[in-house]
């Protein structure tokens, strides 16, 4: 099934934020099977729980991907499966969300820490301020963050807050050192969750890898461009002889 990709989700927000890209990818290659796939409904925050529940339900010998926690999932599923994954692509994902002293491209960890205080406060209102941060940097913030949000699933606090917590436990600089398939890492310049800078760090752990970095652009950036995002997806697939 190496003509099939399937696109995790990033915290929070659904699936929608991906539903136009992967429309943009079935225009540029009809061939190309695309599914999002919404997140498990766990309450762990154990990330073996989390590729279990994955690897037991998503298709073998695809290509794996996925947008900011969706694709650091995605980065650690293709290492566990190595050969039974045709190649990984991740888009607004640092190799480690929350920093730490060998990782300083990331958010600082008060940042987070007061983040997950107000999430557990109010569920509501910590989905509203991420949606603006989603869509800070592009070019119609206010109305790229208003679509973010209205089509974004119903908050559940206990939820939010384990996924949170798996988000800050995950770490896929093994994963990505140990999985041989093609990788393409796609960053975002304007990004006010994951700092630009983590892409040259990337770089510089693995500079084997295909990494980009999408100038002014938010986020979620895969759906403020939908088509520039598909397009370096469809040139990375045509290079990895899967055109």
């Amino acid at each position: 099934m190496r003509d099939r990709l399937i696109l995790l989700p990033g915290w929070g927000l659904g699936t929608a934020p991906l539903q136009p890209l992967a429309e943009a990818l079935r225009g540029l290659d009809p061939r190309l099977q695309v599914q999002v796939e919404p997140l498990p409904l766990l309450v762990s925050s154990d990330p073996v729980d989390w590729l279990d529940e994955l690897d037991a339900n998503l298709p073998e010998d695809a290509w794996l991907g996925g947008w900011s926690l969706g694709g650091m999932l995605a980065a650690e599923l293709a290492a566990r499966r190595g050969e039974r994954c045709s190649g990984l692509l991740t888009l607004a994902s640092n190799l480690r969300f929350v920093a730490e002293p060998s990782w300083s491209a990331a958010m600082p960890a008060e940042t987070f820490k007061v983040f997950r205080q107000g999430c557990a406060a109010d569920a509501s209102a910590t989905l509203k301020r991420f949606s603006l941060l989603c869509a800070q940097g592009a070019a119609d913030a206010r109305g790229l963050s208003r679509q973010l949000l209205g089509a974004a699933p119903q908050p559940q606090s206990a939820t939010l807050l384990a996924v949170l917590d798996l988000l800050a436990n995950l770490d896929t600089r093994t994963s990505l050192q140990t999985f041989a398939g093609p990788q393409l890492h796609l960053f975002a310049g304007a990004d006010a969750l994951v700092p630009a800078s983590a892409a040259q760090a990337l770089l510089e752990l693995l500079p084997d890898v295909e990494v980009g970095l999408i100038d002014n652009a938010s986020h979620a950036f895969a759906l403020e461009r939908p088509h520039e995002i598909a397009a370096a997806i469809q040139a990375f697939l045509h290079e990895a002889g899967d055109d």
